[in-house]
């Protein structure tokens, strides 16, 4: 259970920081900078982050799901 909830704080502090920094780069392109290639930058850093983020969640919920079928544990009603 350990390292599952540490794999899911990873991923969540990981995805957060990612996030915050693409926010910030897509609003520096858009409002501040005349170059528009920083918006796209901004753009690809969020959509890294929504990855890594879901990414990480699907692999804590298979391993939960492994652990609770070799365990012999109903998981449905």
């Amino acid at each position: 259970m350990e390292s599952r909830l540490k794999l899911l704080n990873a991923t969540k502090y990981v995805g957060a920081i990612l996030l915050t920094m693409g926010i910030a780069i897509f609003l520096y392109g858009s409002f501040v900078s005349d170059y528009r290639a920083v918006m796209g930058i901004g753009i690809g850093t969020v959509m890294g982050a929504v990855f890594i983020f879901l990414m990480g969640m699907f692999l804590v919920a298979s391993e939960e799901m492994v652990t609770n079928c070799k365990l012999g544990k109903k998981i449905l009603p």
